[in-house]
């Protein structure tokens, strides 16, 4: 327990992401063990001790399942101080709450721009020794403000102390992908150039924007989940063993997947935007901002040049599902070609977890030989998370774990990748909602077409792009 921060200040204990994910894992982490420590919630609201408990409150019985006896361990943990963050007056009471700590863990949970003035003001105030410094995502909106945020951070504190919080990978089926592939010998024989034609990752969600247009329109589907979550799950899967599994070990081998992907040009992408988005609320009538978006990736290294990597996100699309497709290449035809497809290795991460082969067989019945694709379930299972992503995440940063955390290199290449389309000018095609986006996708269609998943209790089998 020496390493382990002693006090966990979270600055946005009153807002919306406070409500729904921090406090149901902070009790969680408490009735598993993980959290002891005064819990200091900081933020202007006008409220006292008591109001931030009873938000508290409010916020485990709808999002988290409150339990009275851990909500009263927690109570007793929680402490409040309410001020603005460019105030010294609000870092002088932090002071005061953090003077018997030693290594206390400060948790920014606020917009980028707040950044500078809080590391700024926890410095003057003598509340930066030691500490850890949690960061939430959106880390920049691209690669110049990503670097002046990390020269920001880097400035007052070591980069084994800053924990850039990306929550996908708190998620168990997306660190299972990593297990799956380096604890399997036969995974190892195919997962290569010689054998892999194309890998394809979908994220797909049936509904919009959900009320946040304002936000969304400022973010986009490249900036909102590619750049961050899938580029995580494409490291996830294109990385080498690392040598040994402390963070370092782990981060030095994702940040090689990212570094040897060029730069995105215009003809690598294709953007969407589904009919009715600029009805929204807070969304612009003439908005050019994307709500899918389709990418072709090159991961020049020694294992995967020559290979495509296809990522494809969006909204309003057909279901909810993240899922993986690695078409292998097809074999020499000695059969007749009708019914012989390229074999592949599906994984799907939400909203069940599955891992399944595809492959040709001979159609039971016939006297002469005529194949036909079956898909083979090696493993499927429900989501039932044993932690969840936030739990998990604010776990590791306040034992001081960072496995699981984007490092500056990391982040910078990744910006680095999207960088040269992340503006207004690529080309926005329309595409109606319940759809696979729009028809123009089919312009970046990887070999064999793009697989597009099923419903969770129809998996056998996924159809091709019409």
């Amino acid at each position: 327990m020496d390493n382990h921060s002693d006090a966990f200040v979270f600055f946005g204990a009153t807002g919306d992401l406070a409500y729904k994910k921090i406090f149901p894992a902070l009790q969680a982490m408490l009735k598993r063990g993980s959290l002891n420590v005064p819990v200091i919630g900081v933020a202007k609201a006008g409220w006292n001790l008591d109001q931030f408990k009873a938000r508290a409150l409010d916020s485990l019985e709808k999002h988290g399942g409150a339990d009275p006896e851990a909500f009263r361990k927690l109570s007793s943990l929680l402490r409040y101080v309410d001020g603005d963050y460019g105030d010294p007056a609000t870092f002088e009471a932090l002071g005061r709450e953090l003077q018997d700590s030693r290594r206390p863990a400060h948790y920014l949970a606020i917009p980028p721009a707040t950044f500078e003035s809080v590391v700024e003001n926890l410095k003057h105030c003598g509340c930066m020794t030691n500490a850890r410094m949690i960061v939430e995502k959106p880390f920049g909106r691209d690669l110049a403000s990503a670097r002046h945020l990390n020269k920001v951070l880097l400035r007052k504190f070591d980069e084994k102390d800053v924990f850039r919080i990306d929550h996908y990978l708190g998620k168990r089926p997306v660190n299972n992908l990593v297990v799956f592939r380096f604890a399997n010998t036969f995974m190892e024989s195919f997962w290569n150039r010689n054998y892999v034609e194309s890998v394809q990752i979908t994220m797909a969600e049936d509904f919009g924007v959900q009320g946040r247009g304002a936000f969304y329109d400022q973010t986009g589907t490249i900036r909102d989940v590619i750049q961050n979550h899938l580029f995580q799950v494409l490291c996830n899967l294109a990385m080498e063993p690392p040598v040994r599994t402390d963070s370092e070990s782990v981060r030095d081998e994702k940040a090689k997947v990212l570094k040897a992907i060029p730069a995105l040009n215009e003809k690598d992408v294709i953007r969407g935007q589904f009919l009715g988005y600029r009805e929204e609320k807070g969304v612009a009538p003439d908005s050019k901002t994307e709500t899918f978006a389709a990418l072709k990736l090159k991961v020049n290294s020694w294992r995967w040049q020559g290979v495509p990597f296809y990522i494809r996100a969006g909204k309003q699309l057909p279901l909810t599902t993240t899922e993986i497709v690695c078409r292998l290449r097809k074999p020499p035809a000695i059969f007749p070609a009708e019914g012989l497809t390229s074999n592949y290795l599906r994984m799907r991460i939400s909203p069940d977890v599955a891992i399944a082969m595809g492959m040709t067989v001979m159609v039971g019945g016939e006297t002469r030989i005529i194949t036909e694709p079956v898909e083979m379930v090696a493993s499927a299972q429900p989501t039932a998370e044993h932690m969840d992503a936030y739990e998990k995440v604010l776990s590791d940063a306040l034992a001081g774990d960072a496995t699981l955390f984007a490092r500056e290199d990391y982040v910078e290449e990744a910006w680095r990748i999207v960088d040269p389309v992340l503006g207004k000018g690529t080309p926005l095609h329309f595409y109606e909602p319940q759809t696979w986006g729009p028809p123009a996708v089919e312009q970046l269609s990887p070999p064999g077409g793009w697989h597009n998943p099923l419903t969770a209790d129809n998996p056998a089998k996924s159809a091709r792009a019409a």
